[in-house]
């Protein structure tokens, strides 16, 4: 069959965000929308022609249907190879191993992450480059003015590709190699963890429950957990990907998992709970009658790293996205490491582990990972917990308990206000940015703000700036009051409000976190005014 060169107009609103381009479904239906954004990464990366690119999806609504087209476009652009998931399925982090197992140049990932899923949920696309990390911001720049300009694309008609069937198909000189999705991912986990440790653990009846909530990870979790590491068939639950992860909302978070936080504090709860997303890049962490934090499980996973096999040589350095409370620093100046603070994305990690400079990062928006991958990666952090409690011989509640007796507790929520008219988010913003010189050495009760600004980032690598990236209110070391836009969403604009308190005395350990973080919250809802200035009552999700 040929390769045609066809004709089509420039969409206007293909505009990459945080991780790629997301769009409801029915966006990416639209004629030639899909086939856009594909040639304007053909064009911008003229390189990928005669290498490798690797194909893969969280198995949501419409990701077959673009993979068939993805690969039929790779084939009317000259690419060498593509190595596609077994039935479309890669989870974002094996995509990004991937990558780097074949040395390839670069990925195409269609997810939209912890985004609901199904004919009116949302879809997603985004490009990895060779190494494996996500498209830095200068490239997603000349992606979006190459997609508004765009007159035509180039495609293999007829493609006619097998994703069920592993092994190697040709579609013109392109080579189609589709493989197991989980065989790579594994191997590498199995290079970082005691495998055998923790084989001993479940022996002595260690238990755990892990929910893929019907999204990518379920094939993952059972091939590790079950059949690899020895945990009974029911330690993995919704194990099953569907196209509309069950009706679910893929977010590990304690709205959309509150069934795990009531098994969290049920009588027979397991020693550990946990759950990943749509796409398996992000985790979420219990233990008997605990949540664990995003924060707090970067800090306490940093305290231990050089428990597990694969850390043993120490750690190079640790990060966090400003957003993320500031317990991975206590860590680090307690273990005498670089701790770099970075905006929220995790493309901003990755010059630091290319550099060497970084061994652990994490987000608090769930996502935790280390220099074996680009790409924060939700059954690492899984097994890293396992192999730290295997190894240690302590109850997550323990481990927790003896971090914040010596590190001290970092208290820490975020609100999400969802679906926000555009306009009354950039007000509330643009409000709040007006007010901040004036903020510093204000006092509030027990707290006076020592800092106020707009936070913006110079990359220490290659110098690179990101600008506008969050507002701060700073008390110190005691607490701290964040505002940002999210740049996940697809409709509307979406305004993130995290709030920080940090305490040493041993007295003030075991608070709630509601009413530890009572009196920030209510400084911020004088100084942001986000109900005042947007009509809401409160946020839409709490975390």
């Amino acid at each position: 069959m040929p390769i045609r060169e066809l004709p089509t107009k420039p969409y206007t609103d293909q505009k990459s965000g945080t991780a790629g381009l997301r769009k409801k479904v029915a966006v990416f239906q639209q004629p030639h929308y899909l086939e856009n954004f594909l040639q304007s990464i053909f064009d911008v990366e003229a390189s990928l022609k005669g290498k490798t690119l690797i194909i893969g999806g969280d198995g949501r609504y419409h990701n077959r249907e673009a993979i068939y087209t993805a690969i039929a476009m790779a084939a009317g652009n000259g690419i060498a190879k593509v190595i596609v998931g077994q039935g479309g399925i890669l989870s974002t982090p094996a995509a990004s191993n991937l990558i780097r197992v074949h040395n390839a140049a670069g990925g195409l990932l269609f997810t939209a992450s912890h985004n609901p899923a199904g004919p009116d949920g949302d879809f997603g696309i985004k490009f990895n480059i060779a190494g494996g990390g996500q498209a830095p911001e200068a490239l997603t720049g000349k992606l979006y003015e190459v997609s508004r300009q765009i007159t035509r694309y180039r495609i293999f008609e007829g493609a006619n590709v097998d994703l069920d069937r592993r092994g190697s198909q040709q579609l013109g000189d392109t080579l189609i190699d589709v493989v197991d999705s989980v065989d790579d991912y594994a191997r590498l986990q199995q290079s970082l963890f005691d495998f055998d440790r923790i084989r001993d653990w479940f022996k002595r009846g260690g238990r755990i429950t892990f929910d893929a909530m019907h999204a990518v990870t379920g094939p993952y979790a059972r091939r590790i957990l079950v059949e690899q590491l020895g945990a009974p068939e029911s330690s993995v639950i919704n194990a099953m990907p569907l196209e509309d992860f069950g009706g679910g909302h893929p977010d590990p978070n304690l709205i959309y998992a509150r069934h795990l936080h009531d098994l969290a504090l049920s009588p027979d709860a397991p020693d550990l709970i946990a759950a990943s997303d749509g796409d398996g890049d992000r985790n979420m962490i219990l233990g008997r009658g605990l949540f664990i934090s995003p924060g707090d499980s970067l800090a306490m996973l940093a305290a231990h790293l050089d428990k597990l096999p694969g850390y043993k040589g120490g750690l190079k350095g640790l990060a966090r996205s400003m957003p993320t409370c500031r317990a991975v620093d206590v860590v680090a100046k307690a273990l005498k490491v670089e701790c770099f603070e970075t905006p929220t994305g995790w493309k901003f990690f990755c010059n630091l582990l290319d550099a060497g400079r970084l061994t652990l990062c994490g987000e608090e928006s769930f996502g935790t990972s280390s220099s074996h991958t680009r790409e924060k990666d939700g059954l690492w952090a899984v097994l890293a917990w396992l192999n730290v409690v295997a190894t240690t011989g302590l109850s997550v509640q323990q481990i927790a308990s003896q971090h914040w007796a010596r590190h001290g507790r970092h208290y820490y929520v975020r609100h999400d206000y969802d679906e926000l008219p555009v306009a009354s988010a950039n007000t509330v913003v643009d409000t709040l940015r007006k007010a901040l010189p004036a903020l510093v050495g204000v006092t509030h009760g027990d707290w006076t703000i020592t800092q106020a600004d707009e936070f913006g980032y110079t990359d220490p690598v290659d110098g690179s700036v990101a600008t506008g990236q969050g507002l701060r209110i700073v008390f110190g070391d005691a607490a701290r009051i964040i505002l940002r836009l999210s740049g996940t969403g697809t409709e509307g604009a979406t305004i993130r409000l995290y709030l920080e308190r940090y305490e040493t005395a041993a007295d003030k350990l075991a608070w709630t976190t509601t009413d530890a973080l009572a009196p920030i919250a209510a400084i911020a809802d004088k100084l942001v005014r986000i109900n005042e200035l947007t009509g809401r009552k409160g946020p839409s999700v709490v975390t």
